[in-house]
């Protein structure tokens, strides 16, 4: 079996993450708040690495898992509810997204529940193609119902943490932001993203 670090295109994906993730704890604004961000992030440390080499994927399935990893890097940096993508589009654009939008909040924990559902299908369809001789329909079906169960697993584990946690730390922990139907909207996106994924991986197979 090759491990991450004897496939070039693998090794250079995880070393580029790597510094991502070094880069996003210098200066956080938050640093109270980063090992529990992380516990997600320290998880995938172990697991990644040990999954590919035994159950080897694709580059490109490979650099799925990272990029919904670097979105999660991110969010911890700034425990989601305060990404600054407003003053980042600014800088870009000349223009907020929550005044083009009219946002009442900030949606970064939105975008990657819905990148969640869309970059998790490829991974899971391959392992179930690859290794667990599923075919192809079976495969993406199966991995959408994945997706919808890892979600409904994450938003048990935040209201267990709320229930656990302070309630400051629960609320940087959960970042509902004052919705109450936060959990509800986050699985939501998380199946639609996983059903386009699906649906553009039968249409291009």
């Amino acid at each position: 079996m090759r491990t991450i670090f004897q496939d070039r295109t693998k090794s250079i994906l995880s070393c580029t993450f790597i510094v991502i993730f070094g880069l996003s704890l210098i200066g956080s604004p938050f640093p109270q708040y980063l090992f529990l961000q992380h516990i997600p992030t320290l998880i995938a440390f172990v697991v990644v690495p040990m999954w590919d080499r035994r159950w080897p994927l694709s580059a490109g399935a490979f650099a799925c898992l990272l990029a919904m990893l670097v979105i999660h890097v991110i969010g911890a940096r700034y425990t989601y509810s305060f990404v600054p993508y407003d003053t980042w589009c600014q800088a870009v654009t000349g223009y907020q997204l929550s005044e083009v939008f009219d946002l009442e909040r900030n949606h970064y924990d939105r975008l990657a529940h819905l990148c969640f559902g869309l970059l998790m299908i490829w991974p899971c369809r391959e392992f179930l193609e690859s290794y667990q001789s599923f075919s192809r329909r079976g495969a993406l079906l199966t991995a959408v119902l994945v997706v919808m169960a890892a979600s409904m697993l994450y938003e048990v584990v935040e209201w267990l943490a709320a229930i656990i946690l302070s309630k400051q730390n629960a609320e940087a922990y959960n970042g509902q932001q004052g919705d109450f139907w936060d959990a509800q909207k986050d699985m939501a996106l998380a199946t639609v993203g996983a059903i386009l994924a699906s649906l553009f991986q039968w249409k291009s197979r």
